[in-house]
């Protein structure tokens, strides 16, 4: 047993989990690249340990359905109105999370989201690596997993990002295959953070320009994530329990589901629901509402492809 024991060791000591995540870095070539060179087992980066299992148990808790809230007719009527704030305001602050549907945005609209994410993902590689880099401060970047060298492991997806506000981006910068609709997504997400806010604010018992008069509305970074279908699920995940740094996020998903949330200790699923938009309250907003900053929207497309 102790040589056996040993010999593990010496195998484990051999691996230089830096060195494969220098060589993966360097192709520029994402999860896709791996992928497309059909890979058959998943790097060792990319395994989640075993004290964050990629399969957890889901409640079945009829009590605990994920929070839907209707927008129809809310400008209309007073009462529906009063309605969706009792309602915005429970959600935020008993689960900060909710199913968002007759939100104002186009369905083709959000389609074609999802399509241009794909699009764009789906390019050769030499078309996507031009964008590719771990410098976050530009406005457009496309790379695996940000934190790359400092997360315990690789989540399986990739990811381009667009700094659309507060700072003017010229539309030239954005790749071809998805610039018309990422504009044309981002104008309507805009509108839509600024009706959220005014509802946040009113359940909060403030103006309905409170939060958007502290500059809560200025900025705008819309994250596009692209999971490529995987040889070994089990072993991995596309994204790692997390929270979100923004005010607000507004996701997007697509049709294939998995994202969950953890409420009271145990993961719910959000169900894709056609047309839905996922609001999520940020850290910032949950921790105060009385210091102005310039905080983010975050509008992220999710997308999967089919296998």
């Amino acid at each position: 047993m102790a040589s056996e024991g040993n010999n593990i060791s010496v195998i484990a000591s051999k691996y230089d989990r830096l060195k494969e995540l220098k060589e993966f870095d360097e192709s520029k070539a994402g999860v896709k690249g791996l992928v497309d060179n059909g890979v058959t087992k998943i790097p060792r980066i990319f395994i989640t340990p075993s004290d964050n299992p990629v399969t957890k148990p889901i409640s079945d808790d009829v009590q605990l359905k994920f929070p839907v809230i209707d927008l129809e007719g809310f400008d209309k009527d007073v009462t529906k109105r009063n309605n969706v704030i009792e309602e915005v305001r429970r959600a935020s602050e008993t689960w900060g999370f909710f199913l968002l549907l007759n939100h104002g945005i186009p369905t083709d609209v959000l389609d074609e989201t999802i399509e241009g994410v794909r699009r764009f993902n789906e390019q050769p590689n030499e078309v996507k690596a031009k964008y590719y880099s771990r410098d976050l401060t530009k406005k457009v970047v496309y790379n695996t997993n940000f934190d790359l060298y400092q997360a315990p492991a690789t989540n399986w997806r990739d990811t381009i990002f667009f700094i659309m506000a507060p700072d003017h981006l010229n539309p030239e910068e954005l790749p071809e295959a998805c610039r018309d609709i990422i504009i044309d997504y981002s104008k309507h997400i805009t509108g839509l953070g600024n009706i959220l806010l005014e509802l946040l604010s009113e359940g909060l018992g403030l103006k309905p320009n409170h939060l958007k008069d502290m500059d809560c509305a200025e900025g705008l970074l819309v994250v596009c994530h692209y999971y490529p279908a995987c040889p070994e699920p089990e072993l991995t995940l596309g994204a790692s329990k997390h929270s979100d740094n923004s005010f607000l996020t507004i996701l997007l998903q697509d049709q294939i589901g998995g994202l969950q949330v953890l409420h009271k200790n145990q993961w719910i699923d959000v169900p894709p629901i056609p047309g839905s938009l996922v609001i999520n309250i940020g850290d910032v907003l949950q921790a105060s509402i009385t210091f102005a900053y310039n905080y983010l929207f975050v509008a992220i497309p999710m997308c999967t492809p089919l296998s």
